[in-house]
Parts: C-alpha cells; sequence; structure tokens
C-alpha cells in the first residue's frame, strides 16, 4: 500500500521541480531527503516538505519498516495559471502567465516494489 502527500496550487512553475523530482524517483526516502537538503532550488524545499509529509504519514498509519520506505512516484503536474497583463511599448500588451503546480510523493516499501516487478515479468 503507498503512503502519500501532495502539495496542491505550490506556487511554483512545474518545469523546475520536475528535474528535482527525476533526481530523487526510486531512491530510498531518507536517500531523496539528504539529496534535497543540498540543492540550491526553491523547489527542492517544497519537494523535501511532501516527501516529510508522505513519511509522516507512513509512521501514522503503522508502515513496516518506516526507514526502508522507496520514492515510487514523484509527479509534478501543472495547476491553474494567473493570467496578467504586462505593459509595452506603442499601446501594446504581453501576457504574462504565473504558473502553478502539484507536488505529489507516494512511498512504498521494498517489498511492494519488488513483488510488483515480479508480478509484472
Amino acid at each position: 500500500m503507498p503512503y502519500s502527500a501532495t502539495h496542491k496550487y505550490a506556487r511554483i512553475s512545474p518545469r523546475k521541480v520536475r528535474a528535482l523530482a527525476d533526481l530523487v524517483r526510486g531512491k530510498f526516502a531518507d536517500e531523496a531527503l539528504d539529496i534535497l537538503r543540498f540543492q540550491p532550488h526553491r523547489g527542492a524545499r517544497m519537494l523535501e516538505k511532501v516527501i516529510k509529509s508522505a513519511l509522516g504519514n507512513a509512521e501514522h498509519q503503522q508502515a513496516p519498516g518506516v526507514d526502508s520506505l522507496i520514492v515510487v512516484d514523484a509527479r509534478i503536474d501543472g495547476g491553474p495559471m494567473f493570467k496578467r497583463i504586462r505593459p509595452r511599448a506603442r499601446g501594446m500588451a504581453f501576457g504574462i502567465k504565473r504558473r502553478m503546480s502539484h507536488i505529489k510523493v507516494s512511498l512504498d516499501t521494498v517489498a511492494a516494489v519488488e513483488q510488483a516487478a515480479g508480478v509484472r515479468e
């Protein structure tokens, strides 16, 4: 049973966070937190909080082997956009899209991941 957490309507572009999600997908949760801790990006702080929340959810549901949880899914989806207009020269206007993202992280145990891989083969 995967343990998940989400951060909806995060005020950051999904493109900026997806690269960080690719870094931690498939890693152990504590290793993923160590990787994100040393990244200088603002999106790393957001993703780190979501992973910590998923770990807290796993502890709350008495997951077996909380220290052996793997990040099986780190999904960054686009959210709604604030659309603004920036005035330009000669009466023209350019559009500005201030993007939001939905960050979703799922953790699962090593045994469940191996069992799922065995079922697919």
